[in-house]
């Protein structure tokens, strides 16, 4: 059975790629985020999310993310698969934070964590045993 029901909204991407699949797991491992020389991030408690046709991307808890230093945006999008995101900027790196503050319920496990682009930030993982 498909992960995510047919609605409107999804019906493009399911009928191309109908087993669509957003896994979340419990990440064994430390994850550091930083830019420049300020590190923004530092948990022990991540989320690894493995998402059809997507590499794979650590979601980390808010209560690990310096929002102190971030900015909200006005910029947000739309997935299918999670729901809206809202984005945050970290100085003159714009948009380099994301979050599904309200996501749908077959990804509700990702409420109140935040995600980095890896393109516009550091970010060293560490497997914890």
């Amino acid at each position: 059975m498909p992960q995510f029901p047919m609605t409107d909204s999804r019906r493009p991407i399911l009928e191309r790629i109908p087993d669509y699949e957003v896994a979340i797991s419990q990440a064994t491992a430390r994850v550091r985020v930083s830019i420049g020389d300020r590190m923004i991030a530092d948990s022990t408690r991540p989320l690894l999310v493995r998402e059809t046709r997507h590499g794979d991307v650590y979601y980390l808890p808010a209560e690990d993310v310096r929002l102190s230093l971030l900015t909200r945006t006005d910029h947000a999008t739309y997935c299918p698969f999670k729901g809206h995101a809202s984005y945050y900027s970290f100085g003159a790196s714009e948009n380099v934070v994301w979050s599904y503050e309200d996501p749908y319920p077959e990804v509700s496990a990702l409420k109140g964590y935040l995600s980095f682009y890896p393109s516009q930030v550091s970010q060293s993982v560490t497997e914890v045993t």
